[in-house]
């Protein structure tokens, strides 16, 4: 076996993954893995750690509020972000933690 350039190799600091690991990763990847979902993120991540009314999300991204409401049952359901009910508006919430696993899986080790 050859040694590689520890530059170039992901960090892995806790090992490889167990099944559930990547199937909870995976799950997290897919969901990311749309652009309207990954828009809908940013604005949430924009907010510096307050929560987002669903009516303040389908104005600056062109969609309905039953379309934003699928997109985030998908991130809710990865663990990525948090729904709340108020009243007849649901509020979400990033999950910092997830964002934590994404980075261990995918953080290369800097050079």
């Amino acid at each position: 076996m050859t040694a590689l350039d520890p530059s170039c190799c992901i960090a892995g600091a806790h090992g490889p993954l167990g099944r559930a690991e990547a199937e909870a990763a995976a799950a997290r990847f897919k969901a990311l893995a749309d652009p309207m979902r990954l828009r809908l993120l940013s604005h949430i991540a924009a907010a510096d750690c307050h929560d987002v009314c669903v009516c303040t999300l389908t104005e600056p991204l062109g969609i309905s509020q039953p379309t934003v409401s699928h997109h985030m049952k998908k991130l809710v359901e990865a663990g990525l972000v948090t729904r709340e009910q108020r009243g007849r508006m649901a509020h979400y919430s990033i999950v910092p933690e997830a964002f934590e696993e994404i980075r261990a899986i995918v953080d290369v080790r800097p050079t």
